[in-house]
């Protein structure tokens, strides 16, 4: 295909099936216009929404510029990946206060080089068709408005849990970018229509209310930045809400409407490893730091340190049925090195001992 001599929807097309035969779900070429996804974005972290994650505050201006992460972009390519893997039942894990919740998208292999590597090669196969072109890829890398870019390449509709749906897929699918100089012309397909409605599910279900309001999340109350963002210590009126997840949470998602057909990912990357996605949690709190460096190799895990892991491990086990089990496991890490981890046992033991005698 010589696509100097290609119409825009021909272009759009054959980008689609190049990136299906990559194992995407779906791509789209999207407009760089976003200056009302700007505008939100300046509100949100006005509001202190963001947390503790600075990085977000940081020249916010040049999330909505395309070209000032990478010049002379003229172009960017959104593409979808779903990640949905073949594990354990989550409202049987979730519901089962002695085993530990991870989010789904973290039970295997690091997204962010699988997505990386996927992109490479689409941009490899643009280049032959279109001639050279500067180009850089973006996988959850960079400070990108990447959903509003996905929406605008006809990917889906931003949900009310501020994260991006499609019809047939639901939100199951991580989101990565193809910024190039190439003069591609935007997708020619129909916005997709936001089909939220008056569905407020994913609202109702945030163990931690942290849906302040439609099409927006406070950081500050998100079980996801509590586990994984945040250091130190996590308020003491969120952590029995948090339950037995330990990174991430999915919550908002297992309820949407919009993933009940979505299907299981054909990845073998993102299989669980090493039962993790059903384990217990006193077999996860028993990992000291080299079991854990070993068995969190190459995944997203690797986002925490060995103590925040403890931490989240503390308020797990806290909130597990009470058991003289689980007293002797916390009381091996009350003198922990790290004051957090010592702060979260000494709240967990608390909460075990004040279990049994109500329950005695």
């Amino acid at each position: 295909m010589n696509d100097a001599a290609a119409s825009p929807t021909d272009l759009s097309e054959a980008l689609r099936g190049w990136a299906r035969e990559l194992g995407f779900s779906d791509a789209g070429i999207s407009r760089v216009a976003l200056d009302a996804d700007l505008a939100h974005l300046h509100r949100w972290l006005a509001q202190g929404h963001h947390g503790s994650m600075a990085y977000m505050a940081r020249d916010p201006d040049m999330r909505a510029r395309p070209d000032a992460l990478r010049p002379g972009t003229l172009s960017v390519i959104s593409v979808r990946l779903p990640y949905w893997p073949g594990a354990a039942d989550a409202a049987t894990v979730l519901a089962d206060g002695d085993r530990a919740y991870i989010s789904r998208y973290a039970l295997g292999r690091d997204y962010h080089r699988v997505l990386r590597a996927r992109l490479l090669k689409l941009a490899r196969r643009l280049e032959r068709a279109v001639g050279p072109l500067g180009h850089r890829v973006f996988a959850d890398s960079a400070p990108i408005l990447e959903k509003a870019l996905a929406r605008d390449a006809g990917l889906g509709w931003i949900g009310k849990h501020s994260l991006l749906i499609q019809r047939e897929q639901g939100s199951w699918f991580f989101l990565g970018e193809l910024f190039t100089d190439a003069p591609l012309a935007p997708d020619s397909r129909e916005p997709v229509r936001d089909g939220c409605g008056r569905c407020s599910a994913c609202m109702r279900a945030c163990p931690t209310g942290a849906i302040v309001a439609p099409y927006t999340v406070d950081a500050r109350r998100c079980i996801s930045y509590l586990t994984i963002e945040h250091h130190g210590s996590i308020p003491e009126e969120l952590r029995a809400p948090m339950g037995n997840r330990i990174f991430g949470c999915d919550d908002c998602q297992l309820v949407c409407p919009w993933n009940r057909e979505a299907g299981v990912s054909g990845e073998a990357d993102f299989l669980p490893r090493h039962g993790l996605d059903a384990a217990r949690l006193l077999e996860l709190w028993s990992w000291d730091e080299d079991q854990w460096l070993r068995r969190t190799e190459g995944m997203p895990l690797r986002r925490l340190d060995h103590a925040r892991w403890l931490r989240n491990l503390a308020i797990a086990l806290g909130n597990a049925p009470p058991s003289a089990e689980v007293v002797s496991a916390l009381e091996t890490q009350r003198d922990h090195a790290d004051a957090a981890v010592r702060e979260h046992v000494a709240w967990a033991l608390d909460r075990q001992r004040k279990g049994r005698v109500a329950a005695a």
